[in-house]
C-alpha cells in the first residue's frame, strides 16, 4: 500500500497524517484525510491509535484512520459549544453564504468524492456520483432555507400584551451517520443543523469515514469557523457514548438500525435531548393485477437492488396479485439475472456487500426461505467476483414465517409472494414494526387513494421508486424512527420555540 504523508498539527502535538493508495486515484489527494477534524484542526488520537478502512471489493486496506476516544469526543463538544454563540447569532444571510461556498466545493470535487466513496463503501461509481449530487442538493436547499427560519405570530389572548413565537437554534447537535450513504446522510443532517444556527459534532461509521473527512476538508475550504463543524472518528460506543452523556449536546440525529436507535433513545433520556431517528425500513411493494407490468418490474428492480440492496428504502417484501404473479416473477427474475456484478469502480449494477456479517445474513435468509418451501428463481449463492459479492437473487412463494419477511435483508435478495384481495395484502403490508416507505403499483385512482391513506408508512411511492429529495420530509412511523429530515421540517428539528409576551403598559 502506498503512503501519502504530510505534516499536521492537532493543537497539542504535531504528527504525520498517514494516507493510503486511494489518494493516488484522486485528482486532489488532499481530500484523503485520515485524522479527525476538531476545532478547525486535524487531530490524531492521543495514543496514536488507528483503524483500517478496506475496500469491500477486494478487502485491500485503503487507509489507516485515527481512532479517537471519549476524551477527544468531549474536546469536540467543547469546541462546538464555544463556537455555538457566534454561529447562532450570525445573520441568516451569513450562514447562507457559508453553506453556498460548501455546496460549490462539493460540486467542484464531485468526481473525487464519488471515487473515494466507491473505494470505501463499494457502491457502483454511477451511484456514488448520484449520491454526491444528492448530498450537494441538501446543502444548496438549506443554504436558502437558512434565510427563512419561519417566525410565527400569535393573536393575543391578554389585554395590553403583544405575543410572538421565535424559532431559535437548539445548541450543539450530534450527528451519527451510517455506512450505506456516507456523504448524503452527513449533508442532510449537517446542512439543516448549520442552517438552523447549531454547531455540529459528527461521528461517521468506522467502515466509511473517508467521505465524512473529505466533506470536513471542503467545509474548511469554504471558510467555516473553527468548532462549527467537527468530525470524530473511532469506535461508535465510545465516541457516541460521550456525545449522549454530554448535557451540552441538545440534539442527537441518528441514521441506522432500529436496534441501535432504541439504545441511543435510552442513552439520551437522562439529558432529555431532542431526537431525530431514521431507522429500519422493511418496505412492502404491492403490485395489483391492473398495474403496468413492465413498469412494475422495472421499478421493483430499482426498489430492491439499488445500493446492492443495502438501503433502508429497499423493497424487502414484494406482494403480487395472483392473476399476474407468474408473469411478474418470470420477468423480474430475468431482469435480476441480467444485472452485472463487480467492483464499484467498474460501475456494475451490483457492487460488494459491506462486510462479512451482511454476507452471512444473505445466506441465512436464502437457506431459511428455501427450507420453508420457497423457490429460488435465480441466484442464491456467493458470486465469484470476490469474498463480499452475492448473486442477485429472487425467491418466489416465500412463506409468511420466513426470516426474510420478518427482518431487513439489506442485500440483493428479493422475496416475492402472491396475494388475493386488497384487504389481505393491506393487512400483511402493515403487519410490521417498521413504517418507513411502501411502494404501490396500480392504475385504479380509488385504490391509489385508499391504500395511500391506509398504508401505515411515513412515505408512499405510487407507480415509481424514487421519492427522496431535499425538498421532501423524509422519515417513517412506528419503529422506523422519529422526526423528519429534509424540507423545512428538517431544519426545525434542530430548533426550539420561544414564546415572548410583552406588556404594553
Amino acid at each position: 500500500m502506498k503512503k501519502a504523508t504530510r505534516r499536521i498539527e492537532d493543537g497539542t502535538q504535531a504528527g504525520t497524517e498517514p494516507g493510503g493508495f486511494a489518494g493516488t486515484l484522486l485528482d486532489d489527494p488532499r481530500l484523503l484525510r485520515t485524522f479527525s477534524y476538531i476545532d478547525g484542526r486535524w487531530a490524531a488520537a492521543a495514543d496514536g491509535a488507528t483503524f483500517t478502512v478496506a475496500d469491500p471489493a477486494d478487502l485491500e486496506p485503503i487507509a489507516e484512520v485515527a481512532r479517537l476516544g471519549a476524551g477527544e469526543a468531549r474536546t469536540a463538544v467543547d469546541a462546538a459549544a464555544r463556537a455555538f454563540p457566534a454561529w447562532a447569532w450570525l445573520l441568516p444571510q451569513q450562514r447562507t453564504d457559508a453553506l453556498r461556498r460548501w455546496h460549490q466545493e462539493i460540486l467542484s470535487n464531485r468526481e473525487d468524492l464519488a471515487r473515494l466513496m466507491t473505494l470505501e463503501q463499494g457502491k457502483p461509481l454511477s451511484e456514488a456520483r448520484g449520491e454526491i449530487d444528492y448530498a450537494a442538493s441538501f446543502v444548496e436547499f438549506y443554504a436558502e432555507e437558512a434565510r427563512r427560519p419561519d417566525i410565527d405570530g400569535v393573536t393575543s389572548h391578554l389585554p395590553d400584551a403583544e405575543m410572538e413565537l421565535w424559532r431559535e437554534p437548539a445548541g450543539v447537535a450530534a450527528l451519527v451517520t451510517p455506512w450505506n450513504f456516507p456523504s448524503a446522510m452527513i449533508t442532510r443532517k449537517a446542512a439543516a443543523a448549520l442552517a438552523a444556527g447549531c454547531t455540529v459534532v459528527i461521528h461517521p461509521s468506522a467502515e466509511t469515514p473517508l467521505s465524512a473527512l473529505a466533506l470536513a476538508e471542503l467545509a474548511e475550504r469554504a471558510g467555516f469557523p473553527p468548532g462549527v463543524l467537527n468530525v470524530v472518528t473511532g469506535d461508535a460506543p465510545t465516541v457516541v457514548g460521550a456525545f449522549t452523556a454530554d448535557k451540552r449536546v441538545r440534539v442527537l440525529s441518528f441514521t441506522g438500525s432500529t436496534e441501535i436507535g432504541r439504545l441511543l433513545y435510552g442513552q439520551c433520556a437522562p439529558t432529555v435531548k431532542q431526537l431525530v431517528l431514521e431507522l429500519g425500513g422493511h418496505a412492502p411493494l404491492l403490485v395489483f393485477e391492473d398495474a403496468d407490468l413492465e413498469r412494475a418490474v422495472t421499478e421493483a428492480i430499482k426498489a430492491k437492488f439499488a445500493t446492492s440492496g443495502q438501503d433502508c428504502l429497499a423493497a424487502n417484501r414484494i406482494f403480487v396479485a395472483r392473476p399476474v404473479y407468474d408473469a411478474f416473477c418470470a420477468r423480474f427474475a430475468r431482469a435480476a439475472e441480467a444485472l452485472s456484478v463487480g467492483p464499484g469502480l467498474e460501475d456494475p449494477d451490483i457492487g460488494p456487500l459491506m462486510n462479512a456479517r451482511a454476507m452471512e445474513k444473505q445466506e441465512e435468509h436464502v437457506a431459511d426461505a428455501l427450507e420453508r418451501g420457497a423457490r429460488c428463481l435465480t441466484g442464491g449463492r456467493r458470486h465469484p467476483a470476490g469474498t463480499l459479492f452475492f448473486e442477485p437473487t429472487v425467491l418466489a412463494d416465500v412463506p409468511a414465517d420466513a426470516k426474510i419477511l420478518q427482518e431487513e435483508t439489506f442485500g440483493p435478495v428479493a422475496a416475492i409472494l402472491p396475494f388475493d384481495t386488497e384487504e389481505e395484502v393491506l393487512a400483511r403490508a402493515n403487519d410490521s414494526d417498521y413504517g418507513l416507505v411502501a411502494y404501490l403499483h396500480t392504475r385504479d385512482p380509488s385504490r391509489i387513494y385508499r391504500l395511500s391513506r391506509a398504508l401505515e408508512y411515513g412515505m408512499v411511492a405510487v407507480n415509481r421508486t424514487k421519492v427522496t429529495g431535499a425538498t421532501i420530509p423524509f422519515g417513517g412511523t412506528k419503529q422506523s424512527g422519529l422526526g423528519r429530515e429534509g424540507a423545512a421540517q428538517g431544519m426545525r428539528e434542530f430548533m426550539q420555540v420561544k414564546y415572548v409576551c410583552r406588556d404594553w403598559s
